[in-house]
């Protein structure tokens, strides 16, 4: 049996139930293909050397109520808080291959020990143009196979530099047995899960600055006055933007705390499955660039049988659009999409699903990608 180490942050998003999901899924997914799997995360010591108590508390609770306890290992610093200690996981790397979600794993013992590095980039055209500037921060090199969710990098037309990586390409795997279809109370009503923000700043590549999603909800502000539907958005906002909070309220916008409502995996879930579809929008990069991003969030919409009204990243060039997952990119599309799903809500909650089976099922997506990776036994 070929063991697989899945790198990523799970305590570094404390209070993310979404950003949980997505390790998870990977880590899920390859223990489907009959995989033996660890998983393992780098926190800061912190002042007082210990890590930050809440964050290794999640982690715990976390791992522990997805089986993973003797399987999950957070180190702080050269310290294992739970799991395998590092002189385990050091024994294991030779014969190991390293899946490492968004070059998250660095450290400085484990991390070259490895048979096989493989990076699973999913912020296409940040991580690019951090690595094409020199960024360390990018942690693209020490890898020996380099995988993205950005649909066209590398492609003619896509401006994102590869800077010399050949890049793949690999879907966000969603566990459908995870994700059940639930009935629909309320069909009419668009959420998502947002950072007015997002944990990154503007990108600049060419001459061009590619904004953040707050500029990208912007353009759609008025969406609520034209439409008669219900859009919510569990949205983390600063004080400091008590501006675009106050303008997003009188719009339309239904606000509520993504603290109760995504904190853990389970009410992540359950506040998706509540919902009647989603809308959203995507940064700026991964709009401009025509990436081809696709977002985890809304892979778990439709799985659960939720359609979805998204800005348009260039991914409509590779998935089925119209029924299920709807694509706009101006205000009036995003009117005229909305309305669309809620006339025929069933149909396309349908579509969602079918969607979700056909493009984002972890054992369609993963036998591929340990063939490309290298994984044997999968």
């Amino acid at each position: 049996m070929s063991t697989v180490v899945v790198a990523g942050a799970l305590a570094n998003k404390a209070g993310s139930g979404g950003e949980a999901w997505v390790r998870l899924s990977w880590v899920r997914g390859l223990q489907a293909l009959g995989l033996d799997v660890f998983f393992v995360e780098e926190l800061d010591p912190g002042p007082g050397g210990g890590g930050h108590p809440a964050a290794v508390a999640y982690f715990e609770g976390v791992v522990a109520r997805f089986g993973l306890r003797e399987r999950a290992t957070l180190l702080v610093g050269d310290e294992a808080c739970c799991g395998p200690g590092l002189d385990d996981l050091v024994g294991m790397a030779p014969s190991a291959t390293l899946v490492n979600i968004s070059g998250h794993l660095h450290h400085a013992r484990l991390f070259p020990a490895f048979r096989r590095r493989v990076l699973v980039d999913i912020d296409p055209g940040f991580t690019q143009v951090w690595h094409a500037a020199g960024d360390p921060g990018a942690r693209v090199e020490g890898h020996e196979v380099h995988f993205t969710i950005g649909e066209h990098i590398g492609a003619p037309g896509c401006p994102v530099p590869t800077g010399g990586v050949q890049w793949r390409h690999v879907r966000q795997p969603v566990i459908l047995d995870d994700w059940p279809v639930t009935a629909c109370t309320a069909p009419c009503r668009f959420t998502t899960v947002a950072s007015w923000r997002g944990p990154f700043g503007p990108v600049e590549l060419d001459g061009r600055t590619y904004g953040l999603k707050a500029h990208e909800f912007r353009k759609v502000i008025e969406l609520p006055r034209r439409s008669p539907h219900t859009f919510e958005l569990a949205l983390a906002i600063h004080p400091d933007d008590e501006v675009d909070r106050r303008a997003l309220v009188r719009h339309g916008w239904h606000l509520v705390d993504p603290g109760p409502a995504a904190a853990q995996p389970e009410t992540f879930r359950s506040y998706v499955q509540g919902s009647g579809a989603e809308f959203s929008v995507a940064q700026g990069v991964y709009v401009g660039t025509g990436s081809g991003w696709f977002s985890d969030r809304t892979v778990r919409y439709l799985a659960s049988g939720r359609p979805a009204l998204v800005q348009d990243t260039g991914f409509s060039s590779v998935l089925p659009t119209g029924d299920g997952l709807v694509r706009f990119r101006t205000l009036e599309e995003a009117v005229t999409g909305a309305e669309r799903i809620t006339r025929d809500h069933a149909a396309h909650a349908e579509a969602a699903r079918a969607i979700a089976k056909e493009h984002f099922a972890a054992e369609r997506i993963l036998p591929r990608f340990c063939d490309e990776a290298g994984i044997t036994g999968a």
